[in-house]
Protein backbone atom coordinates (compact mmCIF):
# COMPACT_ATOMS: atom_id res chain seq x y z
CA UNK A 1 0.00 0.00 0.00
CA UNK A 2 2.93 2.75 1.02
CA UNK A 3 4.18 2.25 -2.30
CA UNK A 4 1.60 2.90 -4.51
CA UNK A 5 0.98 5.37 -2.12
CA UNK A 6 4.79 6.63 -3.02
CA UNK A 7 3.59 6.30 -6.69
CA UNK A 8 0.82 8.66 -6.31
CA UNK A 9 2.99 11.46 -4.53
CA UNK A 10 5.92 11.45 -7.00
CA UNK A 11 3.27 11.43 -9.81
CA UNK A 12 1.53 14.69 -8.54
CA UNK A 13 5.14 16.15 -8.35
CA UNK A 14 5.94 15.26 -11.78
CA UNK A 15 2.75 16.77 -13.56
CA UNK A 16 3.02 19.77 -11.24
CA UNK A 17 6.54 20.06 -12.58
CA UNK A 18 5.09 19.82 -16.15
CA UNK A 19 2.13 22.09 -15.35
CA UNK A 20 4.26 24.53 -13.93
CA UNK A 21 6.47 25.09 -17.03
CA UNK A 22 3.81 25.17 -19.40
CA UNK A 23 1.95 27.12 -17.95
CA UNK A 24 4.56 29.88 -16.84
CA UNK A 25 6.11 29.80 -20.77
CA UNK A 26 2.19 29.37 -22.99
CA UNK A 27 -0.46 31.43 -20.68
CA UNK A 28 -0.91 34.56 -19.21
CA UNK A 29 -3.23 36.34 -16.88
CA UNK A 30 -5.84 35.04 -14.40
CA UNK A 31 -5.13 31.30 -16.11
CA UNK A 32 -1.25 31.66 -15.69
CA UNK A 33 -2.07 32.43 -11.93
CA UNK A 34 -5.49 29.66 -11.22
CA UNK A 35 -2.66 27.28 -13.42
CA UNK A 36 0.03 27.72 -10.68
CA UNK A 37 -2.37 27.43 -8.45
CA UNK A 38 -3.68 24.10 -8.98
CA UNK A 39 0.26 23.15 -9.72
CA UNK A 40 1.30 24.56 -6.32
CA UNK A 41 -2.05 22.14 -4.35
CA UNK A 42 -0.46 19.08 -6.86
CA UNK A 43 2.86 19.77 -5.40
CA UNK A 44 1.75 20.19 -2.12
CA UNK A 45 -0.44 16.78 -2.10
CA UNK A 46 2.41 14.56 -3.37
CA UNK A 47 4.20 15.88 -0.33
CA UNK A 48 1.56 14.94 2.05
CA UNK A 49 1.48 11.56 -0.48
CA UNK A 50 4.83 11.44 0.37
CA UNK A 51 5.84 12.03 3.99
CA UNK A 52 2.78 8.94 4.64
CA UNK A 53 4.90 6.79 2.40
CA UNK A 54 7.46 7.11 4.53
CA UNK A 55 5.53 6.65 8.10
Amino acid sequence: MKMWVSFVGIGLMVLSAVLIMVTRTKTKGWLRFVLSLVAFVMLLVGMVCGLISII
